[in-house]
């Protein structure tokens, strides 16, 4: 029997459970399981612009793979808001049984007759099955600048795994750590890379419970900085940014009585490559212009308050990477890619040259609520 995708409902989660047996047992690794209830926990359908959806892939009643979208609003350049579906969590059980490997391209190829304006995002690097595939396949596509700034540098010389994979880096860093090299070089240029900064008025910072109206203003005087962004509006924030997400903290950054910009902050959840460190994320943020600095700043300053050894974020604007800089932050390869079907690229032409006014951030992607 042929394999059909469809949306998932109730009477399809006793296989999606077997499904996911199925690829625990065949050695995948233990976060690779598909949705357990056919309902979104995280913005489920209820009448609103932003939510999830769900699809299996079926044959003779057994799931052997599965997807979802994130449907939202976005603005272009040409001034028309249309809302964009987000590729996310395809699972295939083709990593288990090379009888189904073609599961993972039916996936994409369904996703885009449902939403020919269709993005990825993050998917863990180029050498990863999806992204080689939907370069294949004729995606346009970059990855997203990451940048970190160290806090701790001593814990972080001791902890952060991708400079401790050999004995000679893992002495190297010791030998930074343990004489103090490591922080006088990280410190130093922070200090440095600060005093050619642009000097900026002084600025207060409020924790809010929510966002509310006073956000519009700041979306409608940024939004046509950018050629492509999701709708940032007082709305779409209270969906994304709920009270309910009490993990998340909403930062409000204004001087005088004028708003400047917000962000929203965080701790990541524990990930082996950052050993024990507490890792920060500047997971969002917004600003008039020529006010970014100043919501970096206080968003740095708020997680350092927080207890963070480590703070990171991925940008694609280019003030905003010219503002991380600006703010000291250090950059490495990044492994947070984003691309675009081909319809959706026709919005984005020229690419090389639209990619950098395109305005993502991890929000932007599935790691919404914890894993950011």
């Amino acid at each position: 029997m042929a394999i059909v995708v469809q949306p998932y409902l109730s009477e399809h989660e006793p296989a999606v459970a077997e499904f996911n047996r199925r690829l625990e047992a065949g050695g995948a690794e233990k976060d690779l399981v598909f949705y357990e209830s056919a309902m979104p926990r995280w913005l489920p359908p209820k009448g609103q612009s932003i939510f999830n959806q769900y699809f299996v892939a079926v044959e003779n009643g057994a799931v052997r793979g599965g997807y979802a979208i994130k449907w939202q609003d976005f603005w272009f350049a040409d001034g028309q808001v249309r809302s964009i579906g987000y590729y996310h969590h395809p699972l295939s059980e083709g990593i288990v049984n090379k009888a189904y490997r073609v599961v993972g391209t039916l996936l994409v190829r369904d996703a885009i007759e449902r939403a020919p304006l269709l993005y990825c995002l993050g998917m863990g690097g180029y050498d990863r099955p999806l992204p080689k595939m939907l370069i294949g396949i004729g995606w346009n596509h970059f990855a997203v600048p990451f940048y970190f700034h160290v806090v701790h540098p001593f814990r972080f010389l001791r902890e952060i795994e991708p400079l401790r994979r050999s004995p000679m880096r893992r002495w190297t860093a010791d030998i930074a750590a343990f004489t103090g090299a490591g922080t006088l070089a990280l410190k130093g240029r922070s200090l440095l890379v600060s005093a050619k900064a642009p000097s900026i008025a002084p600025y207060e910072v409020s924790q809010i419970p929510e966002f509310s109206n006073w956000t519009d203003a700041l979306w409608t005087e940024t939004k046509s900085s950018c050629a492509m962004t999701a709708v940032r509006d007082s709305r779409a924030l209270q969906i994304l940014y709920s009270q309910e997400q009490q993990h998340l903290t909403r930062l409000r950054i204004r001087r005088s009585d004028r708003d400047l910009g917000w962000a929203v902050v965080g701790e990541r959840r524990k990930d082996s490559k950052y050993g024990a460190l507490r890792v920060g994320s500047i997971l969002d943020c917004w600003a008039s212009p020529g006010n970014t600095l100043a919501v970096v700043r206080a968003a740095t300053a708020k997680l350092e308050t927080m207890g963070m050894d480590l703070i990171v974020s991925n940008k694609s604007h280019r003030d905003w990477c010219a503002t991380f800089a600006a703010a000291g932050f250090l950059t490495s390869e990044s492994n947070f890619i984003f691309a675009a079907s081909k319809r959706l690229s026709q919005y984005l032409q020229p690419f090389d040259q639209m990619k950098l006014l395109l305005h993502f951030t991890r929000a932007d992607g599935d790691g919404l609520p914890r894993n950011f």
